[in-house]
């Protein structure tokens, strides 16, 4: 964590990081990483950049992280209560949790039948989101970062220039002429 970041914000990072990582599993950034239970290999969402994602203002839920970290430790207060697991206190009650049952709990939070599913629903697709898109970033910093999501799907870099260009066309066949008045870059005259 940053120098200067207090104990209930490194609590709070973690607790979402370790959501993220339930939601698209990733390996272990060092092999005393907490939040990541490194039960896939590759980067998952926490390396794709989830927590940058959800902090944006433009999510909405950047003033509400605080208590999404909290309401899941308090579901992973009862859930370990309920399974008799003998838990590290010394980290926040989910990051505590083994993969399998960070996976049972979030499957549990997120089932139809559970009142608060469209609040983790919601906080899973932004997770999912940091992994797929890469939403947070511009595409080509992203892509020369190498960033997971971008890479594992093929996504392919740009050009020199930070220009994306194509080959093939998407039908196998170009579906109509430019524009003859259509410059140099795309744009219409």
């Amino acid at each position: 964590m940053p120098s200067g970041t207090s104990e209930e914000e490194q609590g709070r990072t973690i607790t979402l990081e370790a959501f993220a990582d339930t939601i698209v599993p990733g390996e272990k950034r060092s092999p005393t990483d907490l939040a990541v239970a490194g039960a896939a290999e590759g980067g998952g969402a926490v390396v794709a950049g989830a927590i940058d994602l959800l902090e944006l203002p433009g999510t909405g839920l950047a003033p509400d992280l605080p208590n999404f970290a909290s309401a899941l430790n308090a579901h992973a207060d009862t859930y370990a209560a309920e399974q008799q697991l003998d838990l590290d206190a010394s980290v926040p009650t989910f990051v505590a949790l083994s993969f399998a049952h960070r996976t049972e709990l979030v499957r549990r939070l997120t089932a139809v039948a559970h009142p608060e599913r469209p609040l983790w629903v919601l906080l899973a697709l932004f997770c999912n989101m940091a992994y797929d898109t890469g939403a947070h970033r511009h595409t080509a910093e992203a892509m020369a970062d190498d960033h997971p999501g971008l890479t594992a799907m093929g996504f392919s870099k740009p050009g020199a220039d930070g220009l994306w260009r194509f080959s093939d066309f998407t039908y196998g066949r170009q579906l109509a002429d430019s524009h003859p008045d259509t410059t140099a870059s795309g744009s219409p005259a």
